[in-house]
């Protein structure tokens, strides 16, 4: 059980620049399709399919790896689960976007060994603390149309999608199956899903 695990603060001064070694690997995506926008509105289908092989996506195919405190990140605040030889295994990095009072989680990854043992949930649950002592009216975040393991986790956490970005890696992120898609969980709102 996950509760015995303990969630400690992660400081700037000893984690700024660790890299988050976040592996995707899916058997599924999430295709994406929009017609032209015209005078009479557009219609965007956004349908969960079967991959004819396996997606991954590892940290050293990017020139900017996921990693804890980025510059970006003024006043970013990072939470995790550390070994006790001093490897991190779990951590969730939030960060507070004042102009839309809505906290952004920027961060968020689970060891293998740990992943199915609820520390997620209770990850998101610090966010979702930290957004309520704050007044946040929503927190939000990333993650990409082959991520369905991560998209069914916001999910069954109460986000919903609140948008997507079809170029956000490169010019051809609908064929690779790799679309940004934001999502969101409001506070002192009534879910618009049925």
């Amino acid at each position: 059980m996950s509760n015995d695990i303990k969630i400690v603060a992660l400081p700037k001064d000893k984690w700024k620049g660790t890299t988050i070694p976040i592996v995707t690997r899916s058997d599924s995506f999430y295709d994406i399709e929009i017609a032209p926008l015209d005078r009479e509105g557009c219609t965007v289908k956004i349908m969960r399919k079967p991959s004819e092989q396996q997606i991954i996506h590892t940290p050293e195919e990017y020139d900017f790896p996921d990693s804890l405190y980025q510059d970006h990140w003024e006043k970013a605040e990072g939470y995790g689960v550390v070994s006790d030889a001093g490897e991190l295994l779990a951590c969730i990095e939030v960060c507070p976007e004042e102009w839309s009072n809505r906290l952004m989680v920027t961060e968020l990854w689970v060891c293998d060994e740990l992943q199915g043992k609820g520390l997620g949930k209770r990850l998101m649950d610090k966010a979702k603390e930290i957004a309520v002592k704050q007044n946040r009216r929503a927190i939000i975040l990333e993650t990409q149309s082959c991520n369905t393991n991560a998209i069914g986790f916001y999910l069954h956490q109460g986000f919903e999608l609140i948008g997507f970005d079809t170029c956000c890696y490169t010019n051809n992120d609908i064929g690779r199956r790799e679309v940004r898609i934001n999502f969101g969980f409001f506070f002192h709102r009534e879910s618009r899903r049925k």
